[in-house]
């Protein structure tokens, strides 16, 4: 008896040491050999696979069957890590065989579903997402019957090769069934993204980012990361609510992962630069968060022609204040992420900014100086040097916070400046930018730039319409920033041009309606400009009629762009029949006799 004992412990020993060499030895490696501690424990495995065999000939079947498939698990997930998909594939197949008739019992269920587990992973890495999806969604079902039927804490896998005494304990036990079901959401949520079921991707994740916090199972950065993410989800939702609450749980997640670490713990120079670079792409997601809540806000409020209609400020004002409590009860409870030490710092993290529409312009500043301090925070680490695109991009995000706020800004030369400061962050950027290599985001500022000038040149003129006359300065001013305007539009119509500068007999769908619009407003600036020479005007009346002229011949000729340009073409059309007449009258002035 005591030979046998000792024998079984020298096979525990066996199977405790593959395990050691896989999941702690395997990580010092050298690269030229990178699965040397797998391929020693791969051999270790096999030893204690034919020792079994011959210990166990005369044992009790159904034990002997648990252990095997313990065995052809461990080998499983030993071939899959060493990039060896087919034999891995046997190695879990052949292990839930084994188990099939036992998989509801406590001393296979979790090894079952680890399994499955791992063939859904295995599946999924050759591209197969809806095998994997069954054996993912198996997984699953099997872990609520379990806990239905049964509910006790099952054994964990590695037990099946422990002494009695080192057995674990329920606590432990439950640990570890709760983490590998946690993984099977985990890679579900993976799979319905793929497949494009974004809803229930949604859902998923947020599932298992909770538990990973309930049962301590995540890495700080990772987690954060994917909060950071499900929180894009719910913004497109417009659920802001949700979407801040997984931001602010992903910021306070990530300090955990010690903010930005000092030299002192032993990370290398690249960990750090990797920290750095997910602390911004997390303030990134912040800026985004401001920003749709802001515009959506101003969708709410905006009139016809795109100004704040007062009547619906006071409607909107009314009915929030009826709502707003019900809703913060509601829904808090649906989202909470975390144990209660974690909400805290969350939900004191939340009380930093709104989730409700701003309705005036002293709520829109708050949520514009929050989305304003993340936008310097992100650029410390995406600048100009190596990371262009993403610097220009946070750039033009600012330059949307200020175009936004000026919305809910009633002074019109307060409203000017907001706009000024858009011009300042926008055109040296532009000015360095090389149009070759960075086409799209060229054109992206020419039309913003030329935007911003023609919003400007639009607010000068109402300012200019509310004095008894035009002093020469508004007249300066306004005649300078049409012509920027135009410029602009200009540049970025010649953007379109081919090689030998023909403009485009048909304008590609992603560029019509920018370059209609891009059409329409030069005509609107050249109407706009004022001089005292009535020759000047009738030219700038003529190169106006002009521009109006192309976008209703191109929209006879291309019934299809119509949809792209309503309001313009109407308006087009309107001046085109007004123009002429307007033009024979001033001629007629400037040549009476004729």
């Amino acid at each position: 008896m005591a030979a046998a004992s000792s024998g079984w412990a020298a096979v525990c020993e066996k199977f405790r040491t593959a395990r050691t060499l896989s999941a702690v030895e395997s990580r010092k490696d050298p690269e030229t050999e990178p699965y040397r501690s797998k391929y020693s424990a791969r051999a270790l495995l096999q030893e204690v696979k034919q020792l079994l065999s011959a210990a166990e000939e005369g044992g009790e079947a159904r034990l002997a069957a648990v252990r095997q498939a313990v065995l052809e698990y461990e080998l499983g997930v030993n071939h899959t890590d060493t990039e060896e998909l087919s034999a891995g594939e046997e190695h879990l197949q052949r292990c839930t065989q084994l188990l099939e008739p036992h998989r509801l019992s406590p001393d296979c269920v979790s090894l079952y579903i680890q399994a499955q587990n791992n063939l859904g992973i295995l599946w999924s890495e050759r591209d197969e997402i809806k095998t994997a999806q069954t054996y993912l969604e198996s997984a699953e079902a099997l872990y609520n019957q379990y806990m239905k039927e049964d509910g006790n804490p099952p054994l964990d896998p590695s037990e099946h090769f422990m002494a009695e005494e080192e057995k674990l304990t329920d606590q432990e036990r439950s640990k570890r069934f709760e983490k590998a079901y946690t993984h099977t959401l985990y890679y579900l949520a993976q799979v319905y993204q793929h497949l494009e079921m974004i809803e229930k991707a949604a859902q998923y994740c947020h599932t298992t980012l909770k538990r990973q916090l309930e049962y301590c199972g995540y890495y700080p950065v990772e987690w954060a990361l994917n909060a950071a993410t499900l929180s894009q989800y719910y913004l497109s939702k417009q659920c802001f609510m949700e979407s801040r609450h997984c931001l602010a749980a992903a910021s306070v997640i990530f300090s955990q992962a010690g903010q930005v670490p000092s030299a002192e713990d032993n990370e290398t120079e690249q960990d750090q630069q990797d920290l750095r670079q997910r602390k911004a792409e997390i303030a990134r997601c912040w800026i985004k968060y401001c920003l749709n809540l802001l515009q959506s806000a101003r969708k709410l409020l905006e009139d016809n022609i795109g100004e704040l209609d007062p009547e619906r400020q006071l409607e909107l004002k009314a009915q929030r204040k009826k709502e707003e409590d019900e809703k913060e009860k509601g829904r808090k409870k649906a989202v909470l992420f975390g144990t209660s030490d974690i909400c805290d710092s969350v939900l004191a993290m939340e009380e930093k900014v709104s989730s409700v529409y701003p309705l005036d312009f002293q709520e829109a500043r708050e949520i514009f100086l929050v989305g304003q301090n993340y936008v310097q925070e992100a650029k410390e680490f995406f600048q100009v040097d190596g990371y262009v695109t993403d610097h220009i991009e946070i750039v033009q995000d600012h330059s949307a916070l200020f175009k936004v706020l000026a919305f809910f800004e009633e002074d019109y030369e307060r409203r000017c400046k907001m706009h000024k400061r858009r011009i300042d962050m926008l055109e040296p950027i532009y000015a360095d930018l090389n149009p070759q290599y960075y086409l799209l985001i060229s054109r992206q500022l020419q039309f913003e730039l030329a935007d911003t000038y023609y919003e400007m040149m639009d607010l000068k003129v109402a300012i200019g319409n509310r004095l008894e006359e035009l002093d020469s300065h508004t007249i300066k001013k306004i005649n300078s920033l049409a012509q920027l305007a135009i410029k602009y539009y200009e540049l970025f119509l010649d953007s379109l041009r081919n090689p030998d500068k023909v403009f485009p007999e048909v304008l590609e769908e992603d560029v019509l309606r920018p370059a209609m619009v891009a059409k329409f407003h030069i005509a609107r600036l050249y109407g706009k400009l004022i001089t005292s020479d009535s020759k000047k005007q009738l030219e700038n009346m003529q190169t106006s009629l002009e521009y109006y002229t192309f976008l209703v011949d191109y929209c006879e000729k291309y019934p299809d762009a119509v949809h792209a340009v309503e309001t313009e073409l109407e308006l087009s059309k309107e001046m085109v029949g007004l123009l002429p007449t307007r033009m024979e009258r001033l001629r007629a002035k400037l040549c009476p006799f004729i």
